[in-house]
Parts: C-alpha cells; structure tokens; sequence
C-alpha cells in the first residue's frame, strides 16, 4: 500500500473491493462500466493536462510555502472587512470539527436539531441587534443581501405603486462601493432604476418604492437615519439599512426607528477576513415581509410528541417548488460560519459585546484626538469605529506602507482608518508614529483610551439585546466547549456515516485540505490590500482557476461567484452581456428543460430572461424534437439554453452534442449547470459537450464542505467568446476588459475556501481526478445493482447504466400508505441520513453515494434500504401505527415506562445487528411543519411563546 498516496485514502473502495463490486454489477473493468455508461462521442481523447499527485505531505510543504508569500500588514482598511479575533474554543470545536463543517443542509430537522439551534441563536442575535421582527439564518455576504433586500421592497410594493410602475430605488453615496456595484448588476435586469445621492440633500418623491442606507457610512460617519425613514415612511417609502452588526451594540437599532430590512455582514464576529470570505451576511425585516424573505428562516414547532422541535420554516418558498416565481435563487447559504458567529455571541454575551464595541469607539476617538493635536483635521463629527484624516494620501501610503500598515485612500488628500477588535494600545501608537513622520509633529505617546462622545445623543442605543438564557451562560471555555458537544451530539454529519443525497454530493472533506483555512497567514487578509501584499493567494486562485479550465475545457474562469446559485447568476449575465455586444439585445428567452435545478428559472428570472420550458421524454431524458421546436420558434429571441448533464435523473443523454448544435444554431448560447460535474472530471467536460458556460459547485465536486448549509462556492467557467465579460470589481482590478458588474462583494468571492478545492486538486493529480470519476460511476451503479429487486430505478441510460447517482421509485408503496418521507424518517433509526427526496420527482429517492464511501459503508446502506423495503410489506393503509409511520424512534421513547405500540422495541432501534455498534439517536420525533409555519418563531423565544400560540 502506497501511505503517500492521497487518492487511496480519497477513495473509499480498495481495488479488491472494486472488483467484487463490478463482479456485482456483472462487467469485468472500470473501462467497460464507463463505455456503456457514457456516450463515446462525448469521451476526451486524452488525459486533463494537470500536474500529476502531491502527496498530503508534500501539499502541506508546498501550501506552506505560498502563503509566505502573502505579507500580513496591521490593516485598518475598513469596507466591510476587519481583522478580528477567532475564540480558539471555537475555531477549535467547530471550524475545525468535522462533525459542524460535514454536516449538510437541515432538511432533515430530526437529526439535525444542534445545527438548526446554532441558527437559532444566530437569528435571535440578529433580531435583538437590528430591532426587527425576523431574521433568516444567513445569507452570502453584505452586498448580496442587500440586493435580496433591494428584491423584497420591489415585490412587497403597494397595489398603486406597482399600478403606476414605481420603480426607482435611491442608494445613498455612502453605501460600500462594492454593494453600489452589485446592486447595479442586479437592478437592471428587473427593471429597477438605481439613483445614487447624498441621503441628506436628495428629496424623496413618489417615484420611488425604496432606499438603502449605510449605518454608519462607508466613511465611517454616522448620518441621521431616524430622520430619513421617518421622511421616506410618510413617502410610503420603504428603508433598507446596511447596518454593522457591532456598532448596533452601541447604535439604536434600525429597527426601532422604522427601518423595513436591515442587512448587513456577522463577519466581525470572529470570522477571518480571508481575503473576502466566506463570512455568513444577515437578513432581518418585518413578519409582514416573511413569505417574501430570501433564504432560509429557522423556525420552533412542536414534534410528535408535543414537545419542542426547529426545523427550517417557510419551506415552500424553496426554488424546486416555486421554480420561475421563486422570491431568490438563494440556495446555499454561509450555516458554518453563521454558527461560529452566533457562537462567538454566545461566548461573549451581551457584556463581552458591549466590553468589545466600547474598547474599539474609545480606540478610535483616542485615535483621533492624538492626530488632531498633530494638527490634521479629523473630518467625522460622529463615528463607531472609523475616522477620516485630511492629509497627503501619497505621502501617508508610502510611510504606512513602509511601516506595514494599510488604511484607505478614498482620494489624494483623504485617509480612513477603521479600528477593530485586535487594535491594541501599542497599534495606536505605531499609526500616530506614521503621521508624525510626514507632519513633522510629535504629541504624547497613548497610555490609555478615553470615553470620549462620538455618537449622537438620538441615535444612542437604549434597547436590550441578547437577553435570552444561550446569551448569558456560557462564557467559561470549559462551558462553551460541552453546549458546542451537546449541539454537535444532536447532528448526523458524514463524520457518523454516509449521507447518499443526490445531488449534493457529500464527499470527503479531507483534514489536509482544511488545515491551510486555519492558518492566519490564509485567515488574516483583507480583500482589498494592494495585490503586491496577496502574492501567495494570488498565485493559488490564478492556479486554481486554470485547473478548472482545463478540467471544464473552457479558456478562463471566474472564482468570484460564492455559491451555486450565484454562478448560474453570473453564467446567465455573462450570456446577456455578449449578446447586447453584438447588439442583440432583444434576446432574452431562456429554454430550461422541466427536470432542471429549481435555481436555475429563480435565476433565469433574476438575469432579466423569460423562462420557455422544455419537456421531458418518457424516459427522463430531454425532449430533443420539443427542444428544437421551441428553439426554432423562438430563434429570433433565443438567448439561452440551461442544461445539467448528466441529467438531473442520472443519466448521460447520448443527444447531447445534438442539444447544444440545436440552440448555437438558432443564436442561442449554452449554459450547463455544474451541479453533476461530479460524472465529468477527467472523462468527458461541459467544453467538449459544446456549452459556452457552466458553473461548478466546489462544495460538491471540489470538495469545499457543506458546513450544515454553506459556505458555497460557484465559480464559472466560458469560453473564448464569452471571456471579455467575466464580473469585475469596483476596488481590486479583475474580470475581463468588458466585465460586467460584480456577482459578489469580494473580487474573487469566498478565497479563502478556495484553498481546499486547490488542494484536492493538487493531492489527486490528474489521475487522480479521472480514477475518483470512475468510482463515484461505479458506486452508483453498485448501490442500484444492490437495491434492484427492492427498489425500482427509475430512469438509466441506454445501456441499463446509471451515472454518478440514481433515482429510486417509492410510489407504489402508497398502497400499503407508505411515502416517502416516511422511508427518510425510518431510515435516522438505522443511523444514516435520507438520500434526496422528492426531487427531481415526487414521490422518488436520488441517491448518490460518492467515490468516497468504502464498499462496506454502502453494504450497511443498502442494507438499511432492503430491510425497510421488508418492513413496508408489512404495512397497510388501515393500519398506521407501524414503524416506519412512527419513525424516527428517541431515546426518550425507547425508554420510556410505557410502550404501547405493536413492535417491539429492540425491532424499533436497532432493526440491523451493526446498528448497535454505533448507534445514532434523533433528538425529537417527527416534526410538524405546518404548526411551525402557521405560528412562526424565529427567535429564542420562552417555551410558552411557542406552546400557547
């Protein structure tokens, strides 16, 4: 056995192990397992041009090596970003945990109940802090929230301003520049005009529905936004503020002063800075807005037995249900580090807060009343956290610079320092000693900060925060540490077993890929530092993004999309720009077939496009004579094609090539989503296929973690054509010399996670990649081997083969009045998470087992499915008291005095002899969601909130 190998412990099955698995499915080899899976005329003809396999030590060098690369200067660059300081307690028990960063999305609230209370908390800090009625549980970043939020005030215009078609939206010049960009790319499309003013001299009329405040500005001045919204409110104008979440320790809520959405971004909350991401952005507004909120809200209900239960609320605005009419394309959100922001909430309570907000206030003021005696000007009559110096901006850089300090340069005679968490006394002292260089003057050496008054008296915060119980207790390190085990305790996470989702691939997130992200050498880099300081990320992304061309076959990409979503977003955008190049502006429908992605019409819809749908043959796959037809009838309009290949059923349609000929030749352009790029790596790719575009998912195939829900990372790929237009950035020079807007805030969107998808990339060669390819296909088609007999597939390629995942049918078990979910909740009592249900057929299971699952992991999966396919014929629809109606079974149940129903209790928790050696207890019984959402609760509210509502 080669110990240096990373693919052989990236890869689940051994070669013996493989070959009883092919003996199973009844071929001789790997190579003949692909040949009748994947058509011929879509195979490449050699090996991806990539470096071969690192091993993990040689990774570890290597990764080393580049972030020396990057010089970390004290930064007080402000803009949304600030150094902080991570609690090791949490850095420790959750960043580095994979029972946190494995875990996926709660949909399964029974075995994911400490996710969904780490949420909870998180939400109830963002409630207390912002004022207002409701959070959801994250979303990506500062700027994209307040593009959702821009959304929502247009949706929830009243009847005559939609009448009159009011669609003017005022953004205040103080807003970050990067959000003003962002909004601008996301305004257009759907017909909102964008004004930029001085919210203190521009008049509001009736033309517009909404504004966006900064709180305090992008200066760091604090305006009078009590005023503003009590102007814009007697307008009928609805007020969005992007506010920072610390200086709301010190600052009267938004909420309280009539504020319809408050944004903003929990990354100050402990979260590295890494170079602009992830950090988990927040979302609060009014109940009166929540069936229009974007993302995902946790909610409090009750489960089978009464007692208190979370889960996510509101599920049907999910985009697989409302497809085209969905409120956002919102699907990954920023979960893990949502969790360590609520947790860095937790540790510190609302007096660490305050202890933490009033040490960075009296930092600044001391600050500048050093560098007035000094005698520059001081510009800010009211602050937080940042002052404005006039100076010479030339001179100041190049002594900062010198002395490795970065501030910012708004322009040649302005410098703004933003002071933060690590700001010490010694800091202080070192940035007077820059001006005294280049003023010439000398004033007294900082001994102590001052409490000076540098917020308004209007505008002081006199509200409560963080009153609940979570906020208030934990503060030692030993207690934090167990509620953070207690939590993890209550969460299936693939450091527990196998989670088969289809789909979301939940392969290994290898520990040598994670490392690097807890470096401070990767952590500690502010996104708009000079480039000559980000050597060492510089070098990694442009690597990165090469890989990911050749793997795709596509001439350049984009690593600034921070999610999925985001990428079909920026891929769609991308399209419309070269087609309005060529003065093609008129195209703008967009042909998607009835099987794809719900993001995909949410965000078709969101790019200013008409969404045609496509039908689906009997077979699954694309109905290519209904496609060419639609094309054809549309040719003069045509602008897109979104496709997901292998197809959303698991399936490598063999027309493919003839599916894109059709839409190039009708004018459109090709968009495949990368969702499934999982069955392309090394074997065939999206260039080859004839798309133009795709977006990947780097928290599926790459390896980036799920983290309970995000971080995501969607960057795009596109060929030559479409280069010139990849998104830009406002700060930091990137994209193509005719780049669209930005897609997110930071210029190259989550980097720090990039890391790991670099590194899986590096440690597998590309061998590697091509052998883990190969497996995953293999797997899948054990799975389906194993199961045939007792669950039918409902769909398979030409050949009888699978792709790297399969549909399961469990609608005829309706007869005996089984569903599905019942399948999924029966399923928790034999220790595994349910594969994807209903999706992308009702009715139905898509499991998708990954390459890195070990032969004998799947044999207790399969296991697990067979012995329920057992228990169904047992059932009836007359009769539900059985197991599977009843599933999942808690401890509190199983030992409970009383025990009534008409199994036995041995049968009901431990069905399988190897569930016994590791056995997973759900933490509540079945859920009720339609309770919750009928009476929604979003905040760590008292129990009788919730029990007597």
């Amino acid at each position: 056995m080669d110990t240096t190998s990373f693919a052989l412990r990236h890869i689940g099955p051994n070669s013996d192990e493989q070959q009883a698995m092919l003996d199973t499915i009844g071929v001789d080899t790997i190579a003949q397992l692909i040949t009748e899976t994947i058509p011929g005329n879509i195979r490449l003809e050699k090996d991806l041009d990539l470096d071969a396999a690192m091993s993990e030590q040689e990774y570890l060098s290597h990764i080393n090596e580049l972030s020396q690369r990057n010089k970390i200067f004290k930064t007080y660059i402000g803009l949304g970003y600030y150094p902080t300081n991570l609690p090791a307690v949490i850095q420790r028990n959750v960043l580095e945990n994979p029972g946190w960063y494995t875990a996926y999305t709660p949909y399964q609230a029974e075995i994911a109940q400490g996710r969904l209370e780490a949420l909870l908390n998180f939400q109830t800090m963002i409630i207390d802090l912002t004022g207002m009625e409701i959070a959801n549980a994250s979303l990506l970043d500062e700027s994209t929230a307040a593009a959702e939020a821009m959304a929502l005030l247009f949706a929830v215009r009243e009847r005559s301003q939609k009448k009159a078609n009011v669609n003017k939206f005022f953004v205040s010049d103080l807003v970050l520049p990067q959000t003003i960009d962002l909004l601008e790319t996301r305004a257009n499309p759907i017909g909102i005009e964008l004004v930029i003013g001085n919210e203190a001299e521009y008049k509001l009329s009736d033309e517009y529905f909404g504004a966006l405040l900064q709180y305090p500005g992008k200066n760091g001045q604090i305006t009078d936004i009590k005023s503003f919204i009590e102007q814009a409110n007697a307008k009928h104008i609805k007020v969005a503020v992007a506010a920072d979440i610390l200086s709301l320790v010190k600052l009267e809520a938004p909420g309280k002063f009539g504020a319809d959405v408050v944004i903003g971004t929990t990354q100050r909350l402990g979260i590295p800075m890494g170079y602009g991401g992830p950090h988990a952005a927040y979302f609060a507004t009014k109940e009166a807005y929540k069936r229009d909120v974007p993302g995902r809200i946790i909610g409090v209900t009750k489960d089978a037995n009464g007692n208190r239960a979370l889960r996510m609320a509101l599920q049907t605005r999910e985009q697989h249900i409302k497809r085209d009419k969905a409120t956002s394309n919102i699907c990954t959100a920023q979960v893990l580090l949502a969790v360590m922001a609520g947790m860095y909430a937790v540790y510190h309570g609302p007096k660490g807060l305050t202890f933490i907000a009033d040490k960075i206030k009296n930092s600044a003021s001391t600050l500048a009343n050093a560098l007035t005696q000094l005698g520059l000007e001081q510009v800010n009559s009211h602050y937080f956290d940042t002052i404005q110096i006039k100076a010479d901006a030339v001179k100041v850089k190049y002594e900062a610079e010198k002395n490795e300090v970065n501030f910012h340069y708004p322009d040649t005679n302005t410098i703004t320092i933003a002071i933060n968490e690590t700001t010490t006394l010694s800091d202080l002292n070192a940035i007077i000693s820059i001006f005294e260089t280049v003023t010439g003057e000398t004033t007294a050496k900082i001994e102590s900060t001052s409490t000076n008054q540098t917020i308004p008296e209007h505008l002081k915060r006199t509200s409560e925060f963080l009153t609940a119980d979570v906020f208030n207790t934990y503060h030692s390190e030993t207690e934090l540490m167990r509620y953070i085990k207690r939590l993890e305790r209550k969460d299936l996470a693939l450091n527990h077993s196998m989670i088969s989702l289809g789909s979301c691939t939940m392969k290994l997130n290898a520990a040598s890929e994670m490392l690097p992200l807890s470096w401070p050498s990767w952590g500690n880099m502010h996104p708009f530092v000079p480039s000559d300081q980000a050597t060492g990320y510089k070098l990694m992304l442009k690597a990165l993004e090469n890989q990911l061309s050749e793997i795709t076959g596509f001439a350049a990409t984009s690593l600034q999309p921070n999610s999925g979503a985001q990428g079909e977003f920026a891929g769609l955008m991308v399209i419309k720009a070269y087609h309005e190049s060529r003065g093609d502006h008129h195209r703008n429908i967009c042909l998607i077939p009835s099987s794809a992605h719900g993001t995909n019409p949410a965000s078709a819809v969101m790019a200013g496009m008409k969404v045609v749908v496509t039908k689906a043959s009997e077979d699954g796959n694309i109905d290519v004579e209904d496609l060419r037809e639609k094309a054809e009838l549309h040719k003069d309009n045509l602008s897109a094609l979104m496709v997901t290949y292998p197809s959303t059923h698991g399936v490598y349609e063999s027309a493919i090539k003839e599916i894109t000929q059709i839409i190039h030749n009708n004018g459109g352009q090709v968009y495949m989503d990368g969702a499934n790029m999982n069955a392309q790596v090394g074997l065939t790719n999206p260039g080859n296929i004839g798309a133009d575009v795709c977006h990947l998912n780097l928290h599926k195939t790459f390896a980036i973690p799920h983290g309970g829900g995000g971080p995501g990372v969607g960057p795009i790929c596109v060929a030559k054509q479409l280069v010139p237009f990849l998104p830009g950035n406002p700060i930091i020079k990137t994209g193509g010399h005719q780049a669209i807007t930005a897609i997110s805030g930071a210029p190259f969107g989550s980097a720090l996670v990039c890391l790991i998808s670099y590194g899986y990339i590096k440690m597998l060669g590309y061998r590697g990649l091509k052998k883990a390819t190969e497996v995953a296909i293999l797997n899948a088609n054990y799975i389906k081997e194993r199961l045939s007999g007792s669950y039918p597939t409902l769909y398979s390629g030409e050949n009888g083969r699978a792709a790297h995942e399969m549909i399961i049918d469990c609608r005829d078990f309706k007869a005996n009045g089984i569903e599905v979910t019942d399948i999924a909740k029966r399923l928790m009592d034999y220790g595994f998470h349910s594969p994807t249900v209903s999706f992308p057929v009702a009715g139905t299971m898509m499991i998708e087992p990954t390459e890195s699952e070990s032969k004998a992991e799947m044999d207790r999966f399969c296991d697990a499915m067979i012995s329920i396919r057992k228990e169904i014929e047992t059932t009836s629809k007359e009769d539900a008291n059985n197991m599977l109606k009843n599933a999942p079974h808690t401890m509190e149940m199983l030992t409970s005095d009383e025990w009534d129903l008409p199994y036995t209790r041995a049968a009901a928790a431990y069905p399988l002899d190897f569930v016994k050696d590791n056995k997973f207890w759900p933490s509540v019984r079945r859920v009720n969601d339609a309770y919750g959402d009928r009476n929604l609760i979003c905040s760590c509210a008292p129990i009788e909130d919730y029990m007597d509502a």
